[in-house]
């Protein structure tokens, strides 16, 4: 896989986190820089650490579906894009103001899942993981930090735009490489 395509699927990934950060951002009155760094040490490390889960768990499985793994790749980020999008199409939660690990790693987690899904699929695409849970936490570190500023500054209305894009991103890259692996693009 080549760096752009990891590039664009970290962005894809890190919209879900973007728009919750933006949330996070709405919630409280003036946001300092410590909420910005650990919103994005938050959404960034775990954003990082799915991604290496699912890889590992993948490369145990490998050998068994080396011949249906951009079927897996294709139907996992679809599915995940396709989740992105219903969440974009659906009324925000409030969220706690509180950035404490008790209010953070609840989101965090449930806001990696995708992530750990998208791991697998790495796994049978000869994806350098180092590389990708780098860039991937990178990414959503910075993304992340840029949102809860960008939710203290504009509000509500960005956080469906972003969640949508986001699907739309992974399910492009799905599509892409169940075309690439059987034969209609080269």
């Amino acid at each position: 896989m080549e760096i752009w395509e990891l590039f664009v699927i970290a962005v894809g990934l890190s919209m879900d986190a973007f728009a919750i950060a933006i949330c996070k951002g709405l919630s409280v009155e003036r946001v300092r820089t410590k909420h910005l760094i650990l919103t994005g040490l938050w959404f960034g490390g775990a954003q990082a650490l799915m991604p290496l889960l699912g890889y590992l768990l993948g490369t145990g499985f490998q050998s068994f579906i080396q011949q249906i793994d951009h079927w897996i790749a294709f139907v996992l980020l679809c599915a995940i894009g396709l989740g992105m999008i219903r969440e974009a199409r659906s009324p925000a939660k409030p969220l706690d103001a509180s950035f404490s690990p008790k209010a953070m790693l609840p989101l965090a987690i449930a806001d990696s899942i995708d992530a750990l899904a998208a791991g697998v699929s790495f796994a049978f695409l000869d994806v350098k993981i180092l590389s990708a849970v780098l860039l991937i936490g990178v990414i959503t570190f910075a993304l992340s930090a840029f949102g809860v500023w960008l939710g203290s500054r504009f509000g509500e209305r960005y956080r469906s735009r972003a969640e949508w894009t986001g699907g739309a991103i992974l399910i492009l890259m799905g599509v892409k490489i169940l075309l690439e692996h059987t034969g209609v693009l080269g």
